[in-house]
């Protein structure tokens, strides 16, 4: 099966099941009253965003499964493995980070699922505690980096001769990096169509890396998210039809860490997800600058995107210059794969 046939495929049914789910999908969440919950702690302006459908992040989960699935198998049948070659020494540590990768994200979906039932069903706003949230998020953490060690510790450094392969720092990077990720991704969901938009951007961006890698199985998997998540933003887009809640950032969070660790480069979402960084980082300065300045912010509010809304930024603006800074990072992550290993030069 041709590359660029596999990659087109990838994205044309993860947006055709994305976008034609959602005729089905949002109607049947209002028929439940499964509304967003707006809490106070965001502008005050996205109340008028109360009651609209919620667990929208199925849309793009299963236009991402039945993506890579089609794609997956129809490769197999025409005699290609798009994840690995044959004879690679890598072959079963590939599959390993790739498919475990993808239960850790359907872990942290099924646990942003709860949240959001929770706060729907149950009426509870503020669904788990931060506690039992940490608590199932860590164990998907455990069980990831546990399945990878059994293969693969090493990471990819850049200008490093060689790769670097210390199994305690694969472990602390590992549990900071994820667990920060997925968070952030949950804190971007704050805005019409900011979260899908920012992490369209961010699957092109460990596509370019994945080829430059010569590892096409993240190209393919970062496609099919492409184009699932191009086919929610048809709902999604300002003003949204529908929210992906919790079960949907939770799952974009897990998906961006796996397609970096199967790269065996945690390091990139430093600079491709650059908004996720800032979104997270913004949260904690202003919960360290109001604790230790009496109660006095450093931003307008917190995360990061809520702090130029309150500035005038409308949320279409907020996702054409968060996408595009997100451009420009993926760009720079391009840049340092290329020229720091030695491989590729």
């Amino acid at each position: 099966m041709k590359i660029w046939l596999a990659v087109l495929l990838s994205v044309v049914v993860g947006f055709t099941v994305s976008f034609v789910l959602g005729f089905v999908v949002i109607p049947w969440l209002r028929r439940l009253h499964f509304g967003q919950t707006i809490l106070d702690i965001g502008p005050s302006w996205h109340k008028k965003k109360q009651g609209t459908p919620t667990m929208g992040g199925f849309l793009f989960i299963a236009g991402f499964a039945v993506s890579f699935a089609v794609v997956y198998f129809t490769a197999l049948s025409r005699g290609t493995d798009l994840i690995t070659d044959a004879d690679d020494l890598q072959h079963d540590a590939k599959y390993v980070k790739i498919f475990a990768g993808l239960l850790m994200s359907v872990g942290f979906a099924l646990i942003g699922f709860i949240d959001d039932y929770i706060k729907v069903v149950k009426k509870r706003n503020l669904g788990l505690t931060e506690i039992q949230k940490t608590v199932l998020q860590l164990l998907c953490i455990a069980g990831f980096l546990t399945s990878v060690s059994f293969k693969d510790t090493s990471m990819a450094v850049p200008y490093y001769s060689g790769v670097f392969d210390n199994k305690i720092v694969f472990w602390i990077v590992g549990v900071i990096a994820i667990y920060c990720t997925v968070n952030a991704a949950n804190f971007l969901d704050g805005a019409d169509g900011l979260c899908a938009s920012v992490t369209s951007v961010i699957c092109i961006g460990f596509a370019a890396c994945a080829a430059m890698y010569k590892f096409l199985g993240v190209g393919i998997v970062a496609s099919c998210l492409f184009g699932a998540l191009v086919g929610y933003l048809m709902w999604n887009w300002n003003p949204a039809k529908v929210m992906m809640g919790d079960v949907g950032s939770l799952f974009l969070g897990g998906m961006v860490c796996t397609m970096a660790y199967a790269l065996n480069a945690p390091w990139l979402i430093l600079l491709i997800g650059v908004i996720y960084v800032a979104e997270f980082g913004s949260d904690v300065l202003q919960i360290a600058y109001v604790k230790t300045h009496r109660g006095k912010k450093l931003f307008r509010m917190a995360p990061l995107h809520h702090h130029y809304e309150l500035g005038g930024w409308s949320e279409k603006k907020l996702c054409v210059v968060f996408s595009l800074i997100t451009a420009l990072g993926s760009a720079a992550a391009a840049a340092l794969v290329w020229f720091g290993s030695a491989h590729l030069s």
